[in-house]
């Protein structure tokens, strides 16, 4: 069943998935909720063969995101008994298992079509109906396959341990995860151990524009549709010396902007690329400070200031907050990944942008972004594998204005 789309819709996804054996007969459940009322706008279920439970589950997600996708909603909140991919789908956990990574890559790309999605681990009983679902999938799964065989070999310790679904509630109101699953997928900040990454890495070269005007001047340069100035237009050549040094390159995405443009025209013409745009990457919107320097705004906005400096959820008058920033640059860093896995890309963006995926990438806390700087022209690398590590690889690069041109 299926209800018609409206403007700004805000809805829950409850999934689930499961298997008769584990592995074994395996099917998914999802609806989707209206936020507002709880009503039901739309079901989906479908058995998927001999799977796992968690590649049930993860199926469940994506079928319920695809669902809130075509009803046109724009902001998602995810409830999944599984605290596994409630996890994973935070980022908190890495995706170790090869089955699930394509699967969880999918979720990821469905997810960042949103404007907001949360994740939240709910008990089973308030997932009763994602739950019938599942179950009448996993029927019509063991129904068509009546003689499926268990298989002779030992199912691995960590397959068996995810194979327990029912557990007590901890304290903290979580589900207590086998030791084992948990060991094998938490990240290696919390386990204390680096893990040597298996893929190939995504690279992001991320390069600041060159100077403007504002930028000479140091004024908050948000929306202003600026040119680069002469100088600035330099500092794009020598940019793009630099990233032919450290290609190849694959793709070269630019923020809308003029400034960002100017500067990605002089790579595309040094590599011969083709410039792609990416509204997601461009700069802050600052509103009434936009043109303004940070002594003239403290002068005219002193309370707006400080709460502004404070807290990233404030916004500048009629601009947009670093919050909302935030989730606009993960968006469009996850489809950026998702749609050039294990290339070498080439993002020219502003100061806001890439000091916050420089944050994400470290999981620093929000006020890191008031403790970096940014130089026109300068370049930072960050390595994104399919299989969980994120690693910044160089951070300001300005070596190559210094010395002459290349």
């Amino acid at each position: 069943m299926t209800a018609a789309p409206s403007s700004g819709l805000r809805v829950v996804v409850q999934a689930d998935g499961g298997s008769r054996g584990n592995p074994g007969p395996a099917g998914y459940g999802a609806v989707v909720l209206d936020a507002g009322t709880g009503a039901p706008l739309a079901e989906r279920k479908a058995a998927i063969g001999f799977a796992t439970n968690n590649v049930a589950e993860y199926h469940g997600l994506i079928a319920g995101l695809a669902a809130a996708a075509e009803l046109g909603a724009t902001e998602v909140r995810v409830q999944l008994d599984s605290n596994l991919v409630i996890e994973q789908m935070a980022g908190r956990w890495r995706v170790k298992h090869e089955a699930m990574r394509p699967l969880h890559r999918q979720a990821t790309e469905l997810a960042a079509g949103f404007d907001r999605v949360s994740y939240e681990w709910i008990p089973r009983e308030r997932n009763r109906h994602a739950d019938r679902l599942a179950n009448e999938a996993m029927d019509a799964a063991a129904a068509s396959a009546p003689d499926t065989p268990v298989p002779d070999t030992p199912v691995p310790a960590a397959e068996r341990a995810r194979a327990v679904q029912h557990r007590e509630p901890a304290e903290a109101g979580l589900p207590r995860e086998p030791a084992e699953a948990v060991q094998e997928e938490l990240p290696a900040d919390v386990t204390g151990a680096w893990v040597p990454p298996q893929t190939t890495p995504t690279r992001l070269l991320l390069v600041r524009h060159g100077v403007t005007a504002y930028s000479v001047e140091r004024r908050f340069a948000g929306r202003s549709d600026l040119e680069l100035t002469p100088d600035g237009q330099q500092q794009a050549r020598l940019a793009a010396g630099r990233i032919a040094q450290l290609g190849p390159v694959d793709v070269l995405v630019s923020s809308p902007l003029r400034r960002t443009r100017q500067t990605a025209q002089q790579i595309a013409d040094r590599l011969g690329l083709q410039v792609l745009i990416e509204d997601g990457m461009i700069e802050t919107d600052f509103g009434d400070w936009d043109g303004y320097t940070y002594d003239e705004v403290r002068q005219r906005w002193p309370a707006e200031l400080a709460r502004w400096l404070a807290d990233p959820a404030v916004a500048p008058p009629s601009g947009e907050s670093f919050e909302t920033v935030t989730r606009r640059v993960r968006r469009a860093r996850d489809r950026i990944l998702a749609q050039h896995t294990g290339k070498t890309v080439v993002v020219v963006s502003h100061v806001s942008p890439i000091k916050i995926l420089v944050r994400l990438a470290l999981d620093a806390p929000a006020t890191a972004l008031h403790r970096m700087f940014l130089g026109p022209a300068s370049i930072c690398a960050i390595d994104y594998y399919a299989d969980g590590p994120v690693s910044l690889q160089s951070f300001n690069d300005t070596a190559h204005l210094a010395g002459p041109p290349v």
